[in-house]
């Protein structure tokens, strides 16, 4: 990578989180380019030389949202070594534990998620999502089965139907999160877990 091009994707990244942090507080609908280039300190006009709108730049910063919780959870997993249960247990540890770092942007995240009932992006958000999704219950399915090859998980266990039930879990653990601030999701999920494991376990 040139040095232009360095310069180029540093100031692309500078404008995404300038963008998640003003639709953080103001919401997709009372954002604008030119609260966003204000907050990026640059001019209005640099924004549109990366981003054709508001909507594109919008989507710049869901898929930006996704890739850092996604890496997130990846390192919990190749964090610990061991026992697939050992390794899913991480796994959830640090989906929780990422929500010190995401509770004041995760107003976002509610935005994400009434963009995709929105007639305007639905189509756009909604195909992202499922992906996500569908990667994300994949890693959680491939924990089990691995657990199920080595005998530590009963066999009649069914991996995809316990993926997507962990992951509406912490979704649902997280959204609660952000409801009650005197909620802990890590000591919930860590109970949860284990009762799971313990289901799981031969």
């Amino acid at each position: 990578m040139s040095y232009s091009d360095f310069e180029r994707q540093s100031k692309k990244e500078r404008i995404i989180a300038a963008a998640a942090r003003v639709f953080a507080q103001r919401g997709y609908a009372g954002s604008s380019v030119a609260d966003i280039a204000a907050s990026a300190a640059i001019g209005k006009g640099t924004v549109y030389e990366y981003f054709s709108s508001k909507e594109d730049l919008f989507f710049a910063v869901f898929e930006w949202y996704l890739q850092g919780t996604g890496r997130q959870a990846r390192v919990g997993i190749a964090a610990l070594g061991g026992s697939a249960a050992e390794r899913l247990m991480a796994l959830s540890t640090s989906i929780m534990d990422l929500w010190d770092e995401i509770k004041d942007g995760f107003t976002l995240t509610m935005e994400f998620w009434a963009a995709s009932a929105s007639s305007q992006m639905r189509d756009r958000f909604r195909t992202a999502f499922r992906r996500w999704y569908a990667d994300f219950r994949a890693i959680v399915s491939a924990l089990i089965r691995e657990g199920i090859e080595r005998g530590e998980f009963h066999r009649d266990a069914r991996p995809d139907s316990i993926a997507a039930a962990l992951v509406g879990t912490w979704d649902a653990l997280l959204l609660q999160a952000w409801f009650e601030d005197s909620f802990d999701p890590a000591s919930s999920a860590r109970d949860f877990m284990q009762i799971v494991i313990k289901g799981l376990s031969k």
